[in-house]
């Protein structure tokens, strides 16, 4: 198996429309078990390269590699089964379902991918596992995701992005609404989870204060080219 978890090579996507925009990046790679910071401001490109990432809209042309599979070269449907099995997502507004317990919300994933699924011998005790690991008490379990503060909610969708130890996680802007005493905390209890699975971090943030916290700090400046294009 190879080192590397994430490989860009030439890849190409352009936006349509009067407001489009032209996306080049010529290469980007994240080893196994590297935490990468991806800084750049609002509009710079950050979630379209995201999307290309994770397979959510394909790039007019190049590669992205993902744990030796080329996801350019799969089907719509093998790329959402590839996505289930591979990637851990954390989105900025999480997106759990908020009637759903804090533990049906954790195990979501596992019930599309079944090679995921395999890695993990009971999901509801991993589930507990993760968030206590995460600071979540117990009794939060059988709780709806929607009663949770904000800062629960989170701790949530990390553990949603852990179980079943998938090689790459994604995180888009997930410290946006924490104070820096918040953000410090959230790093730590999720960087402790990441070294324990040998997993690898992709994130993407507008707050370079953030950086001595990875082991690599990239400017999207310095690795994409955004052109605005007409009509």
């Amino acid at each position: 198996m190879s080192d590397t978890v994430l490989a860009l090579r030439d890849l190409s996507f352009r936006w349509p429309g009067r407001a489009g925009f032209a996306l080049t990046v010529p290469e980007l790679t994240v080893a196994r078990g590297e935490a990468v910071l991806l800084l750049g401001e609002s509009g710079s490109g950050k979630s379209t390269l995201l999307s290309l990432i994770c397979g959510t809209i394909m790039p007019d042309r190049g590669i992205v590699r993902i744990a030796d599979e080329d996801v350019t070269r799969l089907s719509g449907g093998a790329r959402d089964r590839f996505r289930a099995e591979q990637i851990g997502v954390i989105f900025q507004q999480f997106n759990l379902l908020p009637f759903g317990s804090v533990i049906d919300n954790i195990l979501l994933p596992l019930r599309f991918a079944p090679r995921r699924r395999g890695r993990v011998a009971k999901p509801p005790d991993e589930a507990a596992r993760l968030c206590a690991a995460l600071g979540l008490p117990p009794e939060l379990g059988r709780a709806r995701a929607g009663t949770l503060s904000v800062g629960q909610q989170q701790r949530v969708a990390v553990a949603r992005a852990l179980i079943g130890q998938p090689p790459l996680i994604i995180a888009d802007e997930p410290t946006s609404a924490l104070d820096a005493n918040s953000q410090s905390a959230f790093l730590d209890l999720l960087f402790a989870q990441l070294s324990a699975s040998d997993t690898s971090l992709l994130m993407v943030s507008h707050d370079p204060r953030l950086g001595e916290r990875f082991d690599r700090v990239l400017r999207i400046e310095d690795i994409a080219r955004i052109d605005r294009v007409a009509a």
